[in-house]
């Protein structure tokens, strides 16, 4: 069978692109609207680049261990309104993660070439990039440290001497990552959010 040899091996090794598409989840402040009636909504989704090395670890058969480790690039709108025009322009926030994901992998019994799976697990994520700069107009800021859940699934595909793989995975943030600056000049951006909890929905292709 094709790529079978490689399979079997308790230790393999990889490497994965995709694209992604960068959200949030936002809770609003009601007290903060109640005085300037400001509310906030995503808009523009862009997409975003990917680039993963993959290991991994054979547990069975059916189930292995897969350790992720890479870099998302990508960027979110957040356009403000007040009595539903729209106030300033958006805040562009953009991101560039070191993703650390772990995650367990289920694969169906193989049928000639090809089988499906569900994968799922944790990934610890770190923005590195820095939005908020004083002396433009980005007046809100992401804090770097994330862990998120993730749940997705796909297809293997075999070939005489490597495997593809398509997956879309969701990723969603378990924390709130409004960074709140004290000194901003326009405090009413993050006044007019409570919580700010990051997702993003990923394509991946990887060879092993």
């Amino acid at each position: 069978m094709f790529y079978q040899h490689q399979e079997d091996k308790a230790i393999r090794f990889g490497f994965c692109v995709g694209f992604n598409a960068m959200n949030f989840a936002i809770a609003h402040s009601y007290e903060s609207f109640k005085v300037d009636s400001l509310l906030s909504n995503l808009t523009n989704l862009t997409p975003g680049f990917q680039v993963q090395a993959v290991s991994v670890a054979r547990l069975t058969s059916n189930l292995e261990l897969r350790f992720l480790p890479g870099v998302n690039f990508g960027q979110r709108e957040l356009s403000f309104y007040r009595n539903d025009k729209l106030y300033m322009e958006p805040q562009r926030l953009e991101s560039s993660y070191i993703d650390l994901p772990l995650l367990l992998k289920y694969k169906s019994t193989r049928i000639n070439n090809y089988r499906a799976f569900l994968v799922g697990g944790f990934n610890p994520r770190f923005d590195l990039a820095k939005t908020y700069r004083e002396d433009s107009n980005i007046f809100m800021d992401l804090k770097t440290f994330d862990l998120c859940y993730e749940i997705g699934g796909g297809y293997d595909f075999y070939f005489p001497y490597f495997k593809l793989t398509v997956e879309i995975r969701g990723s969603w943030g378990m924390f709130n990552v409004l960074k709140r600056h004290s000194s901003t000049p326009h405090p009413e951006f993050q006044n007019a959010i409570e919580k700010l909890r990051s997702s993003m929905y990923m394509i991946s292709f990887y060879i092993e």
